[in-house]
């Protein structure tokens, strides 16, 4: 049975919680099932929730898409 979505202040709540977030900067929240959340200052972009395995491969595909576009120089 499919639980219901997280609502928005849910996730904020997540997103401030100071225990979500290893050393400060990486982010691991296994009840929140998003790949790319906002990162704590959500003006700064998005980070990867490492608690979520599917983030790993896009982890993985963003360091190797990297990688592939310095080769171009």
């Amino acid at each position: 049975m499919n639980k219901p979505k997280p609502s928005k202040e849910l996730k904020e709540i997540w997103r401030k919680d100071p225990d979500n977030w290893k050393f400060g900067l990486l982010y691991f929240n296994k009840e929140d099932k998003r790949i790319l959340p906002p990162k704590r200052n959500k003006y700064l972009g998005w980070t990867i929730n490492f608690a979520n395995p599917k983030s790993y491969i896009v982890f993985i595909l963003l360091v190797l898409f990297t990688i592939g576009l310095s080769k171009l120089k």
